[in-house]
């Protein structure tokens, strides 16, 4: 798992991904918690929340989806099973991203050149 410098340069270089495949669009979709946590960020906007972008060059849509978290069980050793009670969803046009994921969604992408896949014989 990357964690700090690490996973935000990671996500940021999703834009890679977007930029070698000549994507027009993108979506990535994120946990608040898992993405605040693993980059050392403090929390944004609700939480728990499960949150979504669309974004092309031109604009962005930010949506997200909060959540409770209602307890099932609990496992001997402390495991917790859990199931999401969803909240009215919050469509944020223009809204914006934690840093990284808005570099990968909407940042310049570095450009790639693709080789061409060689004949196996």
């Amino acid at each position: 798992m990357w964690i700090g410098q690490d996973a935000l340069a990671g996500i940021a270089e999703l834009a890679n991904i977007a930029a070698a495949a000549s994507a027009d669009e993108v979506v990535l979709a994120w946990e608040t918690h898992d993405v605040a946590t693993a980059c050392e960020l403090p929390i944004v906007g609700p939480a728990p929340c499960l949150n979504m972008v669309l974004a092309s060059r031109d604009r962005h849509v930010l949506h997200q989806f909060p959540y409770t978290e209602q307890l099932l069980s609990r496992s001997p050793e402390g495991w917790a099973s859990v199931a999401p009670d969803w909240r009215p969803p919050a469509p944020q046009p223009g809204g914006e991203p934690v840093p990284p994921i808005q570099t990968a969604a909407t940042g310049p992408p570095i450009p790639h050149q693709l080789g061409r896949p060689r004949a196996v014989r």
